[in-house]
């Protein structure tokens, strides 16, 4: 056990190195004076029963910097139950914004998010398709940024910064440092050319490349997993390709989830789609992770009976939570989010049993999400 505990502690910590050493590496962009945008963007929000959030996404992008007439909006409703279309059609009447209302219902056997994803991306006009969430915020240079980067570069998939805003609790606070260090991950493996992860609610990509790789078919029956399974399409198709928009402006914001439960329910969701991993680096992080955890789970127990060693133990767990420090100070200090590092303390004593929980808990496939129970196949 113990060597076990030693072999999977260094190759964790080896992983998490790289990668601070990698997001290091990451550039920023920096708009030059005089720049003219051409390029027409398509923002792409699915929704469903967002009518408490989406109004205050609307009016961010009516301020954006971006030139109007080069950028559409199109909101899918997935089946909401509550006021958004009103909220919706209401801002449109008054709105410079070209916005296009889509709901799924009009369609047969549409439901569900990739579905959403899917009718957006045939309806849009734009040659790039930028994605968020019904209750995200954006910051005014948000399409600038996606748009110079997408002139500039030419990549096929571009994935963002998020972070959580509003937060007020210690469970909150705590989401938001453990939610910093998988957006800290996925920036600094894509700028390792290892694609593994990316948020939905703050990416983009082009119908072209989307196309290309045919889209969601392969996973289907993954109900989550609209972000990540096409990063690594693509990514295996473009390889040189993908970008990270590392920027203060380009960050997307929305609220850590409210209770224990509805927390526990998003990441059951996003553990679900792990065992439908193809590409072996993404499979072979998860295990390391996992492992790491599991390990460090077992070893509390063994420590209190007296099988292992209670010093090798504490240093086992002085060792990881050096390196997450490290790790984590460098992403936060990004996300101007520095000053919660010390949240890391009362995360450290829930995480690991956390990890293992719902990564078990993923396994089944089955999880709450939005007034649906959800069973992926």
């Amino acid at each position: 056990m113990m060597w076990l505990l030693i072999v999977f502690l260094t190759s964790y910590s080896w992983v998490i190195l790289r990668r601070w050493a990698a997001w290091a590496k990451l550039p920023e962009p920096t708009i030059p004076t005089g720049w003219q945008p051409t390029i027409k963007l398509s923002v792409i929000i699915p929704v469903r029963n967002e009518a408490a959030n989406i109004l205050h996404l609307l009016q961010d992008l009516e301020n954006q910097t971006y030139p109007k007439h080069l950028f559409e909006v199109i909101v899918v409703d997935d089946h909401s139950e509550d006021a958004t279309k009103t909220i919706v059609s209401d801002f449109a009447k008054t709105s410079t914004l070209t916005i296009k209302y889509v709901e799924l219902k009009s369609y047969v056997k549409c439901n569900g998010k990739k579905a959403a994803v899917q009718k957006g991306i045939e309806l849009a006009e734009g040659e790039l398709l930028v994605f968020t969430d019904g209750d995200c915020r954006v910051q005014p240079e948000w399409l600038q940024l996606y748009a110079y980067s997408f002139q500039t570069h030419q990549p096929k998939f571009i994935s963002g910064p998020v972070s959580f805003c509003n937060t007020y609790s210690l469970l909150e606070r705590m989401q938001l440092v453990e939610f910093a260090s998988l957006i800290g991950i996925g920036g600094a493996s894509i700028s390792m050319g290892k694609p593994n992860m990316c948020n939905g609610a703050n990416l983009a990509y082009t119908k072209r490349a989307f196309n290309e790789v045919n889209g969601f078919i392969g996973n289907e029956g993954i109900a989550s997993g609209d972000d990540e399974f096409l990063l690594h399409k693509i990514s295996q198709k473009h390889p040189e390709k993908i970008l990270f928009l590392k920027h203060k402006q380009a960050i997307v914001y929305t609220e850590a989830r409210k209770t224990i439960s509805s927390f526990l329910s998003q990441r059951i969701r996003w553990a679900s789609k792990w065992r439908a991993y193809q590409q072996w680096h993404v499979k072979l992080l998860a295990l390391i992770v996992f492992t790491v955890n599991l390990l460090l789970f077992v070893g509390l127990g063994m420590a209190i009976v007296g099988v292992l060693p209670a010093s090798v133990f504490i240093s086992a767990i002085v060792a990881k939570f050096a390196v997450d420090f490290l790790f984590l100070s460098r992403i936060l200090s990004f996300l101007g989010r520095k000053q919660y590092i010390w949240y890391m303390l009362p995360l450290q004593l829930v995480y690991i049993p956390y990890v293992v929980v719902t990564a078990v808990l993923g396994l089944t496939g089955r999880y709450r999400w939005k007034g649906r129970t959800i069973q992926n196949r």
